[in-house]
C-alpha cells in the first residue's frame, strides 16, 4: 500500500498529464462503488488497461471507493429501487432481464443499479474536479515544496543524486 501511495505521489509530481491521473481515478470510482465482481467492472478494467491511465491511481482509488461504497449502500439502494420500480421503465427492465447478459450483470439488484447510475453520473464532474485539483496541487503545493529549504538541502545530498540517476535510468523521472 505504501508503494502504491509513493507511486501516486510520483505520478502527481511527474510530467504525467493530469487527465491520465483523473481518468484513472474516475474509472476507479465506477469499479469501487459498484460490486467488485460485476461484468461492467471487467469492461472498466479492460478500458483501464487499454487507455493510458495511471495504474497506481486506479488501484489506490479502487481501495478508497470500495471503502466508501459500504457507507453509501443505503443511498444506492434508494436510487436503484426508484429506477427499477419506475412504471415507465417496467417494459425495459423486463426485456433486459430476459436477456442472458443483463441477467448475469444483476441489474435487477437495487444496489448494483443504484451504484452504477450514481458512479456514471458523477464520472464527468469528478474528472474535471480532480483535474483542477491536480493542477492546483502542482502549481501551489509542489512549487512550495520544491522551493523549501528542506527540499533544497535534500537535493544537495548524494542520496538524491543517486535517486535521480536511478529514476532517469528507469524512465520514471
Amino acid at each position: 500500500m505504501l508503494r502504491t501511495i509513493a507511486r501516486l505521489l510520483s505520478a502527481l509530481n511527474s510530467e504525467t498529464k493530469p487527465g491520465q491521473i483523473s481518468l484513472a481515478f474516475c474509472f476507479a470510482m465506477i469499479a469501487g462503488l459498484t460490486p467488485l465482481f460485476s461484468l461492467h467492472n471487467l469492461l472498466v478494467l479492460l478500458i483501464v488497461l487499454l487507455l493510458r491511465v495511471n495504474l497506481s491511481t486506479f488501484i489506490l482509488g479502487l481501495g478508497l471507493f470500495s471503502g466508501i461504497a459500504y457507507l453509501l449502500d443505503p443511498l444506492f439502494h434508494g436510487i436503484g429501487l426508484a429506477v427499477l420500480t419506475a412504471g415507465a421503465l417496467e417494459g425495459l427492465w423486463t426485456a433486459l432481464y430476459n436477456t442472458t447478459l443483463f441477467r448475469l450483470e444483476k441489474f435487477n439488484n437495487s444496489i448494483v443499479m443504484g451504484s452504477l447510475l450514481f458512479s456514471v453520473v458523477l464520472f464527468v464532474p469528478l474528472y474535471f474536479i480532480s483535474n483542477q485539483m491536480i493542477l492546483r496541487y502542482r502549481e501551489h503545493v509542489l512549487a512550495w515544496v520544491q522551493k523549501s529549504r528542506i527540499m533544497q538541502a535534500f537535493k544537495a545530498t548524494k542520496l538524491y543524486r543517486l535517486y535521480s540517476t536511478y529514476s532517469e535510468f528507469r524512465g520514471t523521472a
